[in-house]
C-alpha cells in the first residue's frame, strides 16, 4: 500500500504523518527512565495497581473538533464531539505473558462534563511497529483520534499500549491475546484509581472496541468481563472492527497468496514468525526461516525500536524473497506449538458465547485484514446462538489504505452505537 510506512497490520507508525520533530521527541520520551522494577505480584498486591499519572493534555470541544476534522490523512467524523477532555499517561503493573510481573503504559482521556459517574469504553489499538506509536506517547492524530472520538462524546476512554510498547519494557508479543487481555484489563484497573483520584467514577460496565490486532484484544478482554475477571467491571457491549479473527484459516492464506498488499504481507508475515518464536520456540535460528541476508537482521527490526519506514526498507518487496521453503511451510501449513498459539488467537471467536450486544464492522475489499475474517467470526458467534450483526463500512480510504480508513469509519460507527445503549 501506498502508506505502508505508516501501515502495519493493522496499524499506524506516526512517520508518514508526524514531523520528525515530534517522531523525536515522542522517541526520546519512550527512552526516559522507566518505574522501578515492582516486587512479585501476589494475592494481596493485584494487578492493577497505579505506578504514575501524567496529565498531558486538556483540550476545550472546539479544539478537539478541530484536531479530528484537521487531520492531514483523513479528516474526522466530528459529529459526536460535545465535550472537553484531559488525557493522560498511565503506567501501571501488569503480568507478562509467564506470569511475571511487569508494567505498561496507556492513555486515559476523561471527558470535561458534569458527570461524576462516567460510562468506560475500553480501545484496544492496531499493530504497531514502533514502540512511540501509541497513544500515550504520540502526538499523531491517528493514535489519538480513538482517545478524542470517544471521550469529546462524554466517556471515559482508556487506550492500553500492551506489553512493550510505550513506556512498557521487553519486545511487544504481538497478537497474543493473553497478555493483550491482561494489560487491557489492568488498564481500567489503574483508570479507575486515577478517575477515583479526580474525584470521578468510573461505571461498572465497560463499552469494548477495538481495531485490528485490537479488534481479536476487544474480544479477549469482553469474554474476560463476562467471565468474572474482576471484581468491579463487567461487559455491556463489544464492537471490534477489522480484526483478524481467523488468522490461521483466512489471514495467513491470503498474506501466502498475494491476497493482501504486497509489503503488508511481508511485514505480517515476519511478525508472526518473530513474535511467536519468542513465546513459543518455533525456530533454533532465524536462517531456518528467514533467506539471507534477512536472517541477520530481521528479529532486530522488530524489536519495537524502528519506525515502520525503517522496517519497510529493511524487508524485501515478496513474501517468497522473505522466507526459505521451510518457513513458508509453517505458515501454510501450522504445527504443533504454532498451530496452538494460532487456536489461542482465532479462540476470541470460537471459545465462548458473548451474553452482551456484540457487532462487528468491517471495511469491503480491505487490503490487510481480508474480510474472510469477519465472516469467519460471524459464523462462529451465529452458531453459538449470538446475534452479532456485522456492519460494512464500505470503502473508506485513509491515506489510501481502505484498512486504515475502517479504524476512522469504525470509530464513528462505534461511537453512535456505544452513545444508543445509554
Amino acid at each position: 500500500m501506498k502508506r505502508m510506512s505508516r501501515t502495519v497490520m493493522i496499524s499506524a507508525v506516526s512517520v508518514a504523518l508526524t514531523a520528525s520533530a515530534t517522531t523525536a521527541a515522542a522517541a526520546r520520551t519512550a527512552d526516559t527512565p522507566r518505574p522501578a522494577a515492582v516486587a512479585p505480584v501476589r494475592a494481596d498486591l493485584p494487578r492493577g495497581t497505579l505506578v504514575s499519572v501524567e496529565r498531558l493534555r486538556t483540550l476545550a470541544a472546539r479544539e478537539v473538533a478541530a484536531e479530528l476534522a484537521g487531520d492531514k490523512a483523513g479528516a474526522w467524523d466530528t459529529g459526536a464531539v460535545r465535550y472537553g477532555l484531559t488525557t493522560y499517561r498511565i503506567v501501571y503493573r501488569t503480568v507478562d505473558p509467564h506470569g511475571r510481573p511487569t508494567t505498561a503504559s496507556g492513555l486515559l482521556a476523561l471527558p470535561d462534563n458534569n458527570e461524576r459517574r462516567l460510562r468506560t469504553v475500553s480501545f484496544t489499538h492496531g499493530t504497531e511497529l514502533f514502540k512511540s506509536d501509541v497513544a500515550s506517547v504520540s502526538t499523531s492524530v491517528w493514535d489519538q483520534a480513538p482517545a478524542l472520538t470517544h471521550a469529546s462524546a462524554g466517556f471515559a476512554t482508556a487506550l492500553p499500549d500492551y506489553l512493550g510498547l510505550g513506556l512498557g519494557p521487553g519486545p511487544h508479543p504481538w497478537m497474543d491475546v493473553p497478555s493483550e487481555t491482561t494489560a487491557a484489563l489492568d488498564m481500567l484497573r489503574a483508570s479507575r484509581t486515577v478517575a477515583a483520584a479526580k474525584g470521578r467514577e468510573l461505571r461498572r460496565d465497560v463499552l469494548v472496541t477495538g481495531f485490528s490486532q485490537g479488534a481479536s484484544a476487544a474480544l479477549g478482554l469482553a469474554r474476560s468481563l463476562q467471565e468474572g475477571a474482576d471484581h468491579w467491571f463487567r461487559l455491556r457491549a463489544v464492537a471490534p472492527i477489522s480484526g483478524a479473527y481467523a488468522f490461521r484459516t483466512a489471514e495467513l492464506p491470503a498474506l501466502l497468496a498475494g491476497q493482501t498488499e504486497p509489503k503488508a504481507s511481508v511485514i505480517y508475515s515476519a511478525l508472526t514468525l518473530v513474535a511467536f518464536n519468542r513465546l513459543h520456540h518455533l525456530y533454533d535460528t532465524p536462517a531456518q526461516v528467514f533467506r539471507a541476508p534477512y536472517d541477520r537482521t530481521i528479529e532486530g527490526l522488530l524489536d519495537g525500536t524502528h519506525t515502520g519506514r525503517e522496517v519497510e526498507a529493511g524487508t524485501p518487496d515478496t513474501v517468497d524473497a522473505l522466507l526459505t521453503p521451510r518457513g513458508r511451510a509453517m505458515l501454510a501449513h501450522p504445527t504443533a506449538r504454532l498451530a496452538a498459539a494460532l487456536r489461542t488467537a482465532d479462540g476470541v471467536c470460537t471459545d465462548w458465547t458473548p451474553r452482551a450486544p456484540t457487532r462487528l464492522y468491517y471495511a469491503d475489499a480491505d487490503e490487510q485484514a481480508v474480510t474472510a475474517n469477519t465472516a469467519h467470526c460471524h459464523a462462529a458467534l451465529h452458531a453459538r446462538g449470538v446475534h452479532a450483526p456485522t456492519t460494512n463500512l464500505g470503502t473508506p480510504d485513509y491515506g489510501s489504505s481502505r484498512h486504515l480508513g475502517s479504524q476512522q469509519a469504525g470509530t464513528a460507527a462505534v461511537v453512535r452505537w456505544f452513545r444508543s445503549l445509554g
